[in-house]
């Protein structure tokens, strides 16, 4: 053979199944075109890219490296060997799983590690920016676990660890869960610590939507705090969807055992090769400007939300999204996530802490700004973005105006174009 085969051969989809080409080329158009403020997605690299699509997806890999239980897999043990040791090295962990699936995935294997089901276990209300494998009832977290809850105090919408102390000394839980989908404000993992210690619980942080903050310096990790730290590897990390596990190295038998062949049955080698290259481009100095640009775009874009009349939850943000209470336009979350959507701007509804509405209504919007950021964006383009935001709530519902609006997001995403080549 002239040339060597590495996998994606668009050429070939094109010609075998030209409906899911069609498909592909078209996401490839939305994602170009529209503004991605959805605080939980990213643009990976090419790099990234091209492992989901090699030859590693072919095999099967049940095990660990050095210890599988199908043969032939001498060249993706050494993808996860790689890997392993860059996650440790990148978070100063003692131990790193990069099988789960998924970041739900991932908190499973927690569960499993630590609890049993009827096992008491305090986490974050969802209502107050939780996740549903916090507790959720409509969750096997909810239906299979004790869980209790702590939330945010109404006065200024940050954790309430007075309550969660209180909460913690009357249950005494299993485990404590800190972590959040959409809490804007860091979080005094140090204290958790604390209270942990004073009940005996696990500490588990799931750092899935911060944790590539962390990797780039930008907020303090909770690595050296947590017995267990579960997240995702896409969103800020910028890696392919999957998920990953950090732990104390006491930890490392029982947390593997409980990914596999407790939870899942063979890794996505790809997925560990995509993550592999993801901690590699996290370790640089070009991602680490990068990290500190998103916390600063995001500030910016919270801050002209508010100019244009809307409230910033818990006065604003320290992370990479915004948790904005838009009442006083007069729309609810769900009409203003359809307006913004017919306008060419992917944003989500969202609950606001003591929110009057249905969750399927909701009262806020989750703004975020990892996605714009890699794109290139800065503060002005921040402003930009919260005027026409504000304009799709506003006058979404006409077709002119949201054509209109839409015209205007394509000519700023013009500017900073995804995968140009």
């Amino acid at each position: 053979m002239s040339e060597t085969f590495f996998g994606p051969d668009f050429t070939q989809l094109q010609e075998q199944d030209p409906e899911i080409a069609s498909v592909v080329i078209s996401e490839l158009e939305r994602q170009r075109k529209s503004l991605q403020l959805i605080a939980s997605e990213n643009f990976t690299s090419p790099a990234v890219l091209a492992t989901l699509g090699s030859t590693l997806s072919n095999k099967y890999a049940e095990g660990y490296p050095g210890k599988r239980y199908y043969g032939g897999c001498e060249e993706v043990d050494k993808v996860e060997v790689i890997g392993i040791a860059r996650a440790k090295e990148l978070f100063g962990a003692e131990h790193a799983n990069l099988q789960p699936h998924s970041g739900a995935s991932a908190n499973v294997a927690v569960y499993q590690a630590f609890t049993k089901p009827g096992d008491t276990v305090l986490a974050m209300s969802l209502p107050h920016g939780g996740h549903l494998t916090h507790g959720s009832k409509v969750n096997f977290s909810g239906k299979w676990f004790n869980v209790e809850s702590y939330g945010v105090r109404q006065d200024n919408e940050l954790i309430d660890y007075d309550e969660l102390r209180d909460i913690a000394k009357r249950v005494k839980p299993k485990m404590i869960c800190s972590g959040a989908t959409a809490y804007p404000s860091l979080i005094d993992f140090k204290l958790i610590r604390e209270i942990c210690d004073e009940v005996g619980a696990i500490m588990w942080v799931d750092a899935a939507h911060f944790i590539g903050l962390v990797a780039g310096k930008a907020i303090p990790s909770p690595v050296p705090y947590a017995d267990v730290v579960s997240f995702t590897t896409h969103k800020v990390l910028r890696g392919p969807r999957g998920g990953m596990i950090l732990s104390k190295a006491a930890h490392a038998a029982a947390i593997d055992k409980a990914v596999f062949p407790g939870m899942q049955g063979g890794p996505i080698m790809s997925a560990v090769a995509g993550k592999a290259v993801a901690l590699k481009e996290c370790a640089t100095q070009d991602y680490q400007d990068y990290a500190k640009k998103v916390i600063v775009n995001a500030k910016a874009l919270a801050t002209a939300l508010e100019k244009e009349g809307m409230r910033a939850v818990s006065g604003g943000t320290e992370t990479h999204l915004a948790l904005i209470d838009i009442r006083s336009t007069g729309v609810n979350g769900k009409v203003a996530d359809e307006r913004c959507g017919r306008a060419g701007i992917s944003l989500n509804k969202n609950a606001i802490p003591y929110d009057p509405e249905t969750p399927a209504v909701t009262s806020g919007i989750r703004v975020g700004t990892p996605a714009t950021t890699t794109q290139g964006m800065g503060v002005a383009e921040m402003s930009t973005i919260a005027s026409l935001i504000a304009r799709a709530i506003r006058d979404g519902e006409d077709d002119a105006k949201a054509a209109a609006i839409r015209n205007e997001v394509y000519s700023l995403t013009a500017k900073f174009p995804v995968y140009p080549r």
